[in-house]
């Protein structure tokens, strides 16, 4: 059996990149903290953020979605799922609530990762929860609908006891902590894609087990800002990255670097987001500031008012319709429409 092969042979030695990487999440964890306990009022606007954009762009990355405005209700839990997208998308969001509220006391082990899987599924009729019994394969969809093999996953009938050594390995190593935690969770989550365990769903699970080991380990960020919404974001890279360290990997002989480096990539991001969307909550004269951070965060091109509201507590009517004009006339965005159904469109994001 092969898997965990990552830590075995490749984390003695790091670049310094790497390092430095490192350096920068743990400098922003402490960081967050510290804003955590100063100012937690502001930091439940950004919880309720985050929560839409992970559920909306987790589920994109796989070509699931819906209308924004169903997402919502859909993560508020105001209304039922009305199709499979839905439901999938609901699944999605009850498992993501259920980290947030009890990461510290879900144990990381295969029973758990299948009854995650499970849930996941909860609002469908598709059979879930138990590791694939056909062959499957991590592959990317282009844009014109084809799709490419990306990687070549371990076989069903090794699947079981695959998922038993990486965990196994994996509690062993946090035990032993001979490598940061970061590391050793970039490697799991890594092989868990390379072992691709389900027959569907598996992409959405890593995510979902990617922020249950963040938070077990003190790494908080994707409460605050979605690593989601990044990974999407990033989409081509993060397949990418994936490739890379794919080579080889079924003859140990392939190179986890490419990989670590865009996991890290992520967080620093996500923390540097963290610190900015905390000023503009925080800080006095930032409601321009406030409305320009949303529209460059915007999972979607389109929006409303309710929208930016949402994001920009605290922005009077009357300023955002200065802003938003000012905006236009800059011509980041343009209006959609009319009346009570208005939107906006945003024509740039970097500004």
């Amino acid at each position: 059996m092969h898997t965990f092969r990552s830590l075995d042979r490749q984390l003695g030695l790091i670049p310094a990149s790497m390092a430095l990487a490192l350096a920068g999440v743990d400098l922003g964890r402490g960081r967050e903290e510290a804003h955590r306990q100063q100012r937690p009022e502001a930091l439940k606007t950004l919880i309720e953020i985050a929560r839409i954009q992970s559920t909306e762009a987790s589920n994109a990355i796989e070509q699931i979605t819906a209308p924004r405005k169903r997402i919502e209700a859909l993560v508020a839990e105001k209304t039922t799922p009305a199709n499979r997208s839905e439901e999938e998308i609901a699944g999605y969001r009850a498992v993501l609530d259920t980290i947030h509220a009890s990461a510290a006391h879900i144990p990381l082990k295969p029973s758990v990762v299948e009854q995650l899987h499970r849930d996941l599924y909860q609002f469908t009729n598709a059979p879930a929860g138990r590791w694939k019994s056909v062959e499957n394969a991590i592959e990317e969809e282009r844009a014109d609908g084809t799709k490419i093999v990306r990687f070549r996953t371990v076989p069903a009938a090794e699947t079981p006891a695959a998922m038993d050594e990486l965990h196994t390995r994996f509690a062993n190593a946090f035990r032993e902590r001979d490598h940061h935690p970061l590391l050793l969770i970039g490697s799991y989550v890594f092989d868990f894609l390379a072992i691709h365990p389900f027959r569907d769903g598996n992409g959405r699970i890593g995510r979902l087990l990617t922020l249950l080991a963040l938070y077990q380990s003190g790494y908080e960020v994707g409460r605050f800002i979605s690593l989601e919404r990044l990974i999407n974001d990033s989409k081509e890279t993060y397949y990418d990255a994936l490739a890379a360290s794919g080579h080889g990997w079924h003859d140990d002989a392939h190179d986890i670097a490419p990989w670590l480096s865009y996991f890290l990539g992520i967080l620093n991001a996500a923390h540097k987001e963290f610190e900015s969307r905390v000023r503009v909550l925080a800080g006095k004269g930032a409601k321009e500031e406030a409305v320009r951070q949303f529209i460059r965060s915007s999972v979607t091109d389109e929006f409303t008012v309710a929208e930016i509201r949402q994001f920009a507590a605290g922005v009077s009517q009357s300023h955002l319709s200065k802003t938003l004009a000012k905006l236009r006339d800059e011509g980041i965005i343009e209006p959609v429409g009319a009346g009570r159904g208005a939107r906006w469109r945003r024509l740039r994001s970097e500004f």
